[in-house]
């Protein structure tokens, strides 16, 4: 009878304990200034390789000059067998965030 006791004590202690760890709640995730960028580089990219799938996206930074900033990104692209990297740089004004270049490079390994 005393093990039981022992055993109803025990389980009752352990369910208590658990009650009072506090729950880990994942940090809400902030969208980066960049994603719409990113955003774009992809949409440009789709366009000018509409059969190749974006299989890896990288920001590389930014850049300012002047009144204008540069976003940068290096998305790799697979096209059947051919896989290769496309240099995705759009320059915008940075007070209005109107686009006014954007340039892709394609990078072949």
């Amino acid at each position: 009878m005393l093990k039981t006791f022992m055993a109803v004590g025990i389980f009752i202690t352990v369910n208590t304990a658990l009650i009072f760890i506090p729950t880990v709640v994942p940090a809400l995730q902030e969208t980066p200034a960049y994603a719409k960028w990113g955003q774009l580089a992809i949409e440009e990219a789709q366009s000018k390789y509409p059969s190749a799938n974006i299989i890896d996206y990288l920001h590389e930074g930014s850049e300012s000059k002047h009144d204008s900033t540069i976003e940068k990104f290096k998305l790799w692209l697979k096209d059947d067998d051919h896989e290769f990297g496309v240099f995705v740089r759009i320059e915008y004004s940075t007070i209005t965030e109107k686009v006014v270049n954007i340039e892709l490079q394609e990078n072949i390994r």
